[in-house]
Parts: structure tokens; sequence; C-alpha cells
């Protein structure tokens, strides 16, 4: 309780957490709604084409954790290198996530479009879903290197604490992800009818409408007239640089110190988390549907607290970077208690709101069943599952503790969660409810070892101080 009065009575601590929450979390549950829209729309196709185009995405979703983590590594020395104001280094974060993230986008690229059907087969051996989800693989793999630039530039702006950039060129977006999703899946405002293809197409052309939103706005700020403007317009000598304005050795060592393990980390965590579906392919379309509607209701249910670990991230990375250590510390206690006390309250509220959201889908009554046990499931592990996530994404990562978050996602998926999907929905054949319940069980072993990490103090430090 005297925490709970602690944290209502600083208000300076609320305002920064408020300021920088809010606008991620309206910009991720806008990217979270348009993904659900989409669903929504691509469910008159089907319930094949629901799973087709869940499991074509599941390329994208392992491509998006690995920019997960190269954005997480580089905002990690972006929000320290903000604390001490060091503009030329965050310039050279920006820069190596870039030739990163863009390379990385190339080699989702190549198989996407060259090889649709192999990379499709990889996930299910239906030959109607390897179909459908070919097409929309083919048209969509050209928006990665667009989402690979937009997303580095977001990750840096979010670690100088500038939030509301990022909202507006979503909100553009998902205006123009909407309208042509509409009209070019059902041949509407004189478009042709494309189906699943105009789904794709409408998604690529709402990411290039976002790609040059964000830069046109992003570079027309002046120096002087904000951090933006001085940041993007910075002026530097070779003195000053070094002679090595990019390749700077010092920079480089202590980006990859860093950066290397979280970029591990999501990377083999999303290929991970891929395999599960892997599993689902095989246990029918129904199955399926079943798990791409759940986690797409999840990622709206969840948007609010992966909103709070954004911020806590970027607040308490300011703070050691500040050498605040021990305000650092004290806002990372507050944000454990904000954490699961809201959790708690989300999930309660999102078990008495299933039936409605359920009867959103235009789905069978089988699947309606699978959705609504599904969701009842992720309730009960959702306090653990957020406050692992407060733990690696927001705590361990802010002071540089990479390693020990990588340790953790890594080996709760590959040791706990695949060998619980393979037994359970390859080997007993269960129904997807209760294989996705023992896929959770790593979350409990994370939340173990994530609580007894966090004590240790070893992510409380400043990792460029020199």
């Amino acid at each position: 309780m005297n925490r709970i009065k602690r944290i209502l009575s600083d208000k300076s601590f609320l305002r920064k957490t408020f300021v920088i929450t809010m606008p991620i979390v309206l910009q991720n549950l806008l990217n979270n709604m348009l993904n659900l829209i989409d669903t929504l729309m691509i469910g008159r196709l089907g319930e094949t084409t629901v799973a087709a185009v869940g499991l074509a995405n599941k390329v994208f979703f392992v491509f998006s954790l690995l920019m997960f983590g190269i954005c997480s590594g580089s905002g990690i020395l972006a929000a320290q290198y903000w604390g001490k104001r060091e503009l030329l280094n965050i310039r050279r974060v920006l820069r190596m996530s870039l030739l990163i993230g863009v390379g990385g986008s190339i080699l989702f690229l190549i198989p996407g479009v060259l090889f649709p059907n192999l990379v499709m087969r990889i996930f299910t051996p239906q030959e109607g879903t390897i179909a459908v989800g070919a097409v929309y693989l083919a048209i969509i793999a050209f928006s990665y290197p667009l989402t690979a630039v937009t997303n580095a530039y977001v990750a840096i702006l979010r670690s100088m604490n500038y939030v509301k950039l990022p909202v507006i060129i979503t909100l553009i977006a998902i205006h123009v992800n909407v309208i042509l999703n509409y009209a070019l899946i059902f041949g509407k405002f004189g478009l042709p009818k494309m189906g699943v293809a105009g789904a794709a197409l409408a998604t690529l052309i709402a990411r290039f409408v976002e790609f040059a939103v964000l830069l046109f706005l992003v570079y027309r700020h002046k120096p002087g007239d904000d951090g933006v403007g001085d940041f993007i317009h910075l002026k530097h000598n070779k003195e000053q640089d070094n002679g090595l304005s990019f390749f700077h050795r010092n920079f480089v060592y202590k980006y990859f110190h860093t950066a290397a393990p979280v970029i591990a980390n999501e990377f083999m965590w999303g290929l991970g988390v891929t395999m599960y579906s892997l599993v689902y392919g095989r246990m029918g379309d129904a199955a399926m549907a079943a798990i791409t509607i759940t986690n797409t209701v999840e990622q709206v249910a969840l948007v609010f607290f992966f909103g709070i670990c954004a911020a806590a991230a970027i607040i308490l990375g300011n703070e050691m970077g500040a050498d605040e250590l021990d305000r650092a510390e004290d806002y990372a206690k507050n944000y454990i208690i904000l954490q699961f006390g809201l959790t708690v309250v989300g999930a309660v509220m999102l078990y008495l709101l299933k039936e409605p959201i359920i009867a959103m889908f235009d789905v069978s009554i089988l699947v309606e069943d699978y959705i609504r046990l599904c969701i009842t499931v992720f309730v009960i592990y959702m306090p653990a599952r957020m406050l692992n996530a407060l733990f690696i994404v927001a705590i361990l990562r802010s002071g540089g503790d990479t390693r020990a978050a990588l340790f953790l996602d890594v080996s709760s998926v590959w040791l706990i969660g695949i060998p619980m999907a393979v037994l359970g929905g390859l080997i007993f054949d269960l129904p997807i409810y209760i294989v996705y319940a023992m896929i959770l069980l790593e979350e409990i072993y994370k939340l173990i070892l994530g609580f007894k990490r966090y004590r240790k103090k070893k992510w409380l430090r400043n990792i460029v101080s020199s």
C-alpha cells in the first residue's frame, strides 16, 4: 500500500509515464485495430483464407520480431544517449539500425516473392491454404523494406521522447489501408475485386504511404526548432567524430555488445514462436482460424500494457544515461506494481467481453467454441505474460542486461513452449485450447527466473558513460 501511495503522489513520474505511454498505446492500438479489421474483412472469404493469411503473415511476424530486436537494441543506446544529450551518437545508432534492418528485410523479401509456395508449404500441408497464402505473401513481401525504415526512425524518435509523430503517420496509413482493403477485397469504388490479393496490395500501398509521410514530416523540421530538427540536420566535423562519421570502432563495439543479444533474442524467440504455427497448421483450418483470431484479439487487449513497457524502457534508459540510478530503481518498482494491477483489471474486462467480441467474427460454431476457450486460457496467463514483458523488454534491457533477457526468452520457448506444442498438438492430438494452455506454461518459468534476475540489479547501470 505504501508503494501505491508513493506512485500516486509522484506527479513527475506519472506525468512522464502518461505523456510517453499514451501516444505509443494509441499508435499500437490503431495498428492492432487495423489487423482486427483486416481479419474481419478477410473472414468473409472463408476460414481457409483466414488460416492462409494467418500463416503467410508468420513470415512478417518473424521479420517484425527481428526489427523489434534491432529497434529495441538501438533504443536502449539511443535512450541513454538522449539522457546525455549526445545527438551525434544517436545519429550513429539510427544509421546502424537502418543498415541492419533494411539488409535483413531483403533476406525475407526474396523467398517471399520468388518462392511463396515453398515458404507456405513449411507451415501447412493443405494445398488450398498454400495456394491462397502464396498469393498474399508474394505481394506483401515488398512492404518489408519500407517497414524496416519506418520502424528504425520510430524507435529513435521514441527514445528521444518524441512519440506524437508516429501516431500521425499511423493514422494516415490506417485510413489508406482500411479504404483500400474494402475497395480491393470486395471490388468497390470502381476498383477490381481482388480478394486476398487485394488485401495484400492495400497493405503494401499503406506501408508506402506511411514510409513517405514519416520521412517528409521528419525532414521538414529545421535546426533549432526542437530536438528532432537538431538531430536530423546535425552538422559535425571529422575531429568531433574522430574521423569516422559512421564506423567509429568504439561505437560499433558498444552497439553490437548491447544490441546483438537483443536482435538474437527477438529473432530466436520469433523463430521459436513460429514453430507453434507449424503445429497449429497441422491441426486443421478450424484450429488455425481460431488461434489467428485469438491472437488478433490478444494484440488489441495487450496494447496498453506493451505501451507501459515501451514507456518504462525509455524513461529508465533516460534516467540511467543521466546517472540517476537510484531514481531508475525506484521507477522500476513503480512499473512492476502498475503493470500487475492494471493487467489483472484488463484480464477481468476481457473475460467479461469475450462473447460480444466472438460475435464480431463470421465463423463456424466449432471455431467460436475454440476462440472462447483460447481467450479464457489467455486471460488466466495474462498477468504473468505482461510482467515478463516488463522485466525483459523494459527493465533488463534498459540497463543493457540483454544477455539475461536473451536466455529467458529463448530458453522458455525452445525448452518449454515448443516441446509442449509438439506433445499436445502432434503426439496426443489435443484440442487447440489445451495445446495453447500447455504452451503458455513457459510464462510461469520465465516469470520466476525474470524476477530473480531483476532482484540482482545487474541491469541498473549507465552503459554510455564512456
